[in-house]
């Protein structure tokens, strides 16, 4: 896909692309001046940033560190140490 840059510095960002990033009009992108290519990120309000996680539960609450990690992969079963 292809778009051209105006003399105003503007493109039209084809509607395939829009469709798939769920972009439509009003949406502030980002630019990473610091990247070797172009790359715009579709800007984050700060208001939905501070609406995050608000209604989050800890799901494991309770559990140690070895009982969570059983939960999330199941049980391991670690090798007996070497004998000298």
């Amino acid at each position: 896909m292809q778009a051209t840059l105006t003399s105003k510095g503007q493109i039209t960002i084809p509607i395939d692309i829009r469709n798939r990033l769920h972009l439509k009009p009003g949406d502030i992108l980002e630019f990473d001046e610091t990247s070797p290519f172009l790359k715009a990120t579709k800007a984050i309000p700060a208001e939905a940033w501070e609406e995050f996680g608000t209604d989050a539960t800890d799901p494991w609450a309770g559990l140690s560190i070895p009982e969570v990690l059983d939960q999330l992969r199941g049980p391991v079963e670690l090798p007996s140490p070497a004998q000298p």
